[in-house]
């Protein structure tokens, strides 16, 4: 134990809380990503002692109730040893607009990076973009980020701060641009700023050349398909053909929407929403088959 361990007050048993934030790893690391192992580390890296294992605890173990995410701001309640949740606050600074337009230039330079970025993945080598643009993705030194919570503990970060950071790891796992989003700038904005320029007509272009087509304003004349001449035809009553659905079988990937809707932000269940779900998809697969080829309730031969 070190020595910032020892205060005012000896370590307690939180009370159980009712439908909190449970982490999704149970044992070991917490992040899967680069960019959320990069926070984590991030955090470690401050020595804070053995807060840090129980922060990992609370944040096992739902204690931590909410979670808000703003520009440049998370706030949060942990459920601690009083009744009252202590109230956690994670500042981070925020990256001007004239910062982050000079990050868009450099990276609008690298093509990769650029179409990377534009469908919501982050590239491994964006550290280095920021470097190169003379800015930190992530806070390079305690003082970078300001904390506070309500518990009676003086140290700074608590473990009711810690256990917050690791969900917040977890939750970059999910949504990479969460960590854009505490640098003071929204998924959209950064987008827009990576995709297009002004040009000294105002109007906007893509980095790709093409300009892009301007949104309909309200009131203006849509182009509209024609109606079917035939009555049936509009309102379903046509006869289906046999081959109306095409080709079908069982996906090759099982649940593959489910994959791809991922983890639910900052989850609460008692097991994970994936591995819970995806044999009932499996099983709804196999009965849908039989529904369309039209053998769903025949016997099966012994």
């Amino acid at each position: 134990m070190d020595w910032y361990d020892y205060g005012y007050f000896m370590p307690s048993t939180p009370r159980r809380a009712k439908g909190g934030i449970k982490a999704q790893s149970k044992r070991g690391a917490f992040g899967d990503s680069w960019w959320a192992r990069r926070w984590i580390q991030v955090l470690e890296s401050f020595n804070i002692g053995a807060r840090l294992g129980r922060g990992r605890s609370y944040a096992r173990s739902g204690q931590v109730l909410s979670i808000a995410i703003a520009k440049g701001q998370v706030t949060a309640a942990v459920q601690g040893s009083r009744p009252k949740p202590y109230n956690v606050t994670i500042r981070l600074q925020s990256l001007s607009r004239q910062n982050w337009k000079r990050f868009a230039m450099v990276l609008r330079a690298q093509p990769y990076f650029t179409a990377t970025m534009m469908n919501g993945h982050m590239p491994n080598e964006i550290e280095g973009v920021f470097k190169k643009a003379r800015l930190s993705l992530f806070p390079t030194r305690l003082g970078d980020l300001k904390t506070d919570c309500s518990c009676p503990d003086w140290s700074n970060p608590c473990k009711h701060i810690a256990a917050v950071y690791y969900l917040l790891g977890e939750e970059f796992d999910r949504n990479p641009f969460l960590i854009f989003r505490l640098r003071g700038i929204q998924q959209e904005e950064l987008l827009s700023l990576i995709g297009s320029k002004e040009s000294s007509k105002g109007k906007t272009k893509s980095t790709l050349g093409s300009e892009q087509q301007s949104v309909p304003q309200e009131g203006a004349a849509h182009v509209q398909a024609p109606l079917p001449p035939e009555p049936d035809i509009f309102w379903g009553k046509h006869e289906v053909k046999n081959d109306f659905l095409g080709e079908t079988d069982i996906p090759a990937i099982p649940a593959p929407l489910l994959k791809q809707l991922g983890n639910f932000p900052f989850w609460r269940g008692e097991e994970r929403f994936l591995e819970t779900l995806a044999p009932v998809y499996s099983k709804a697969s196999s009965i849908g088959l039989e529904v369309v080829s039209g053998e769903f309730g025949e016997a099966k031969p012994s």
